[in-house]
């Protein structure tokens, strides 16, 4: 039987204070958890922004730059200092992690999807964790807005490549709510979505934080994206890791998004 497969993507705002350092006690933490469900059995991948918010936070910036070449250099950067951090926190927990970077021409074809899949599959047969990025030293069209949206989008796209069963997104909010939570009080929080229409599209409100691209509605996409190609969607709080384990065990956490076929 095969092993189940979940792609986990983690954005900026849950990697990160608000003043853009880094916050290792909730990355530990989220290497732990992935690294305890790789040994249950489990074939994990995570999707990871950050590199820009970690620029931000080495060389001191407060707000993230307009210019696209300023990002391009902070990504550069941040790159380095988020993997050497995965690396050494894996390691910990006797885990090996690689690094893919993707870019949107990478996945225009079918042949460029293969290679992507054979390269992912051979890691997972290895044990090695699989830690994917978008390419922004080379790729702009994220950095202008305009194409995967903070990752969101890439993590549904690899979700969709790999076959996988399930696609967690961890976020600084703890799912969808009829509006928005942080300037409504009253909003209530969905549980369940079987099926996004313009309604839900309606629902998703804010440009997300200041360390990010993405807000809610860049996460609605990428669920429609994936539920209409057999995934389930799961967007729950980023702020305690432990919760994923909710999530493997069936538990209601957060927001979940059913497939559609």
């Amino acid at each position: 039987m095969r092993k189940q497969r979940t792609v986990v993507k983690v954005g900026t705002s849950t990697l990160t204070y608000d003043n853009g350092k880094i916050n290792y006690r909730r990355i530990e933490a989220l290497c732990k958890v992935l690294a305890d469900l790789q040994n249950s059995g489990e074939e994990v991948m995570l999707v990871s922004s950050g590199a820009i918010g970690v620029g931000m936070g080495k060389t001191g910036l407060e707000r993230r730059p307009s210019e696209t070449r300023k990002k391009q250099a902070l990504a550069a950067i941040g790159q380095c200092e988020l993997m050497f951090m995965y690396d050494k926190i894996f390691g910990e927990y006797n885990h090996s992690v690689a690094q893919i970077l993707l870019t949107a021409d990478a996945v225009e074809t079918e042949r460029k999807r293969e290679n992507i899949l054979n390269t992912i599959d051979e890691l997972l047969s290895m044990g090695i964790i699989p830690i994917i990025n978008e390419n922004d030293t080379v790729a702009t069209d994220e950095l202008d807005g305009n194409n995967f949206g903070d990752n969101d989008m890439l993590s549904a796209i690899v979700a969709r490549i790999v076959a996988a069963d399930r696609l967690i997104i961890l976020t600084d909010i703890d799912g969808l709510y009829t509006s928005n939570p942080r300037s409504n009080p009253n909003a209530e929080k969905i549980s369940v979505v079987r099926k996004i229409n313009g309604e839900i599209m309606e629902m998703a409100a804010g440009s997300g934080s200041n360390r990010g691209t993405g807000g809610m509605i860049t996460k609605l996409h990428a669920a429609d994206y994936a539920t209409k190609r057999g995934i389930q969607v799961h967007v729950v709080s980023g702020d305690t890791p432990s919760t994923l384990y909710k999530v493997f065990d069936g538990e209601q956490v957060g927001t979940v998004f059913l497939a559609q076929e």
